[in-house]
């Protein structure tokens, strides 16, 4: 069966663009005009892509709202923001949530079409691929498939990218995962060094505000990182 594709924007023209390039392709279209009525839809019938505008309506962040809550249940599903909100904040804010990609307004439907085609190919080999049982070095508990981490018995609240990111490097018991191990774990096409390196401070960050002593996480100048087996 063609793939699903839920395309969630308030402007008629753009939502009707997106969707006849999408079925031109042969996808099924699910698409919806603010927030409530798309959440409600897509937890009844997961989808299996979501193309989302940031602002719906009179919510200025109706889109971030819903991607929460669709990773909440769905945490691989892939998420596209298609915004004209071009701030690099909102950028970073929509891919600590777990979005696959955010792309400015205007786009091209070509591009687009492609793009959607590279992520659902994405996300279909990842499915094939067992994620890999996460290790529990003392004091850290995780788990992966619920986006599920504590430290020393405290919750640490982890975006699913971080989750994935941090259960590679720990499941390598003490061997370094590399800058292009980590790049592939995102699930996004371009992220650079100093992308990944973000990430993983503010992994560290989290961890340090449970236990200011924290110091498992260990990056390997040049190579990339890897979870110390004293876990201190």
């Amino acid at each position: 069966m063609p793939a699903l594709i839920a395309v969630v924007e308030d402007d008629p023209d753009q939502r009707h663009n997106y969707g006849e390039a999408l079925r031109r392709r042969g996808y099924r279209i699910a698409a919806y005009a603010d927030r409530v009525t798309a959440r409600a839809g897509l937890l009844q019938h997961k989808p299996d892509l979501v193309l989302l505008d940031v602002m719906l309506g009179d919510e200025a962040d109706a889109g971030f709202e819903l991607c929460a809550d669709l990773l909440g249940s769905y945490p691989e599903l892939p998420v596209i923001f298609l915004s004209s909100r071009s701030d690099e904040i909102d950028q970073v804010f929509g891919l600590r949530l777990g979005a696959w990609d955010y792309q400015t307004k205007p786009v091209s439907l070509t591009l687009l079409v492609e793009r959607v085609g590279a992520l659902l190919k994405a996300a279909k080999r990842r499915a094939l691929t067992p994620a890999v049982d996460a290790p529990s070095p003392q004091g850290l508990q995780l788990d992966r498939d619920r986006v599920a981490v504590k430290w020393q018995g405290v919750d640490v609240p982890l975006t699913v990218t971080e989750c994935n990111l941090l259960a590679e490097i720990v499941a390598r018991a003490g061997v370094v995962t590399t800058y292009d191990e980590l790049a592939a774990v995102t699930r996004q096409t371009c992220v650079t060094n100093n992308t990944l390196n973000t990430h993983i401070r503010h992994i560290r960050r989290k961890f340090e505000q449970i236990d200011a002593q924290f110091a498992a996480l260990e990056n390997v100048y040049g190579a990339g990182y890897r979870w110390r087996g004293d876990g201190c």
